[in-house]
């Protein structure tokens, strides 16, 4: 591991701190999700004793710091920890960091407003954010959303977002520079490449596990009174979705806090069931290297085209999550977690935007088969 200037490896993992670059990193583990607010990262390098490399004692807790593969910036934050483990026969050392967005995560919201009446949820995450310094990038075209939200005392500030979003079907990450990326399904695009068994694509793990599915979902809560709106309407608001794919009697009790109208707890509950199926169909799968054949990285948030006959997939699904790794034991590789994009959705798929079925793919039954790109608020191709 070496201070340098530039790198000519496209996969070449560069982690820039205090002006200088250093790379040649040996173990290498970078993630990504668009469930996570903040990515992280974990780099080392181990040396033989009597070891001649160089120390990087520049690089401290706290640095602001950026890490590419290669001319791609892939991550924006700070060093969170720097790591370093020895025996007699060895030296190693790691440097851990994560995005500007985790301080989101760890820390609370301190400050006027406490609470925002019929506002748009985009500059109610602006407002949650600005003491931090982070920006807000809105690609789910959320602008036009209104909300009312409350501070809950001792909730952090990702918390606070993530409840936000959750009651208008919205989903909050982050980006290559650190800022918050107010998402949907979809939104950063369609993959170039199909994953199905092959050369590049080394082994898949699906659990299937339907353990969290249900066959009746209620969603209740309650909203601020009105002339036109009081007594039970007011105080009893609720909606019931019943799934008949699932044959016992499993019922799954929801409730939401905040101003909750009969069409969100409608929507929650439609949104509740295909949520949890596309959590008991995610997958991950393992593929060579980090680029797709364009010579782009993977990336959460793309659409992807699943072709798995030994699952029984044949169908569009969401990158939730991804994960650059390399090491001694896995060499450079992908780790992609897929599911489909229906859970995700801010609104309950539409029939009449669902195509058909391809041939092969056994959860039809469960779920429309493909993605509709030409949708209201979903990635185009």
């Amino acid at each position: 591991m070496k201070a340098s200037l530039s790198t000519h490896d496209p996969d070449q993992v560069t982690l820039t701190v205090n002006g200088l670059d250093y790379a040649g990193w040996m173990d290498v583990r970078i993630s990504a999700g668009i469930e996570r607010q903040a990515r992280d990262f974990s780099i080392g390098i181990t040396w033989k004793w009597p070891g001649s490399g160089e120390v990087p004692r520049t690089v401290k807790q706290g640095d602001r710091c950026e890490v590419r593969i290669g001319a791609d910036r892939i991550l924006t934050g700070y060093v969170f920890a720097t790591p370093i483990r020895y025996d007699e026969r060895e030296i190693t050392l790691s440097i851990a960091g994560r995005s500007l967005t985790a301080d989101l995560v760890d820390c609370g919201v301190d400050g006027p407003p406490s609470q925002w009446r019929h506002q748009g949820v985009v500059p109610i995450v602006q407002a949650l954010v600005a003491p931090y310094g982070i920006e807000v990038v809105d690609e789910a075209r959320a602008g036009g959303t209104l909300a009312d939200h409350t501070l809950e005392s001792g909730e952090s500030v990702f918390e606070s977002i993530d409840r936000l979003l959750r009651l208008s079907r919205l989903l909050s990450t982050d980006d290559e520079r650190g800022r918050v990326v107010i998402a949907c399904p979809g939104s950063a695009g369609r993959a170039a490449d199909t994953l199905s068994p092959g050369h590049t694509m080394l082994s898949g793990d699906a659990p299937l596990d339907f353990t969290e599915v249900c066959s009746q979902y209620v969603c209740k809560g309650q909203r601020s009174g009105t002339d036109h709106v009081f007594g039970t309407a007011a105080s009893e608001v609720q909606a019931r979705l019943s799934d008949p794919t699932i044959a016992r009697r499993r019922v799954c009790v929801l409730t939401e806090s905040g101003q909750l109208t009969p069409e969100l707890a409608r929507q929650r509950v439609q949104w509740e069931r295909a949520n949890r199926l596309s959590r008991a169909l995610q997958t991950t799968y393992m593929v060579r290297g980090w680029r797709q054949s364009n010579g782009q990285l993977w990336r959460h948030n793309q659409i992807v085209q699943v072709n798995d006959a030994l699952i029984g997939f044949a169908r569009d699904m969401l990158i939730v999550a991804v994960d650059y790794v390399k090491n001694e034991e896995d060499g450079t590789v992908t780790r992609l977690t897929v599911a489909p994009p229906d859970g995700f959705e801010a609104e309950p798929v539409k029939p009449k935007h669902v195509k058909k079925a391809r041939k092969g793919d056994q959860f039809e039954y469960l779920l429309p088969a493909d993605w509709d790109t030409t949708g209201t608020n979903r990635g185009s191709a």
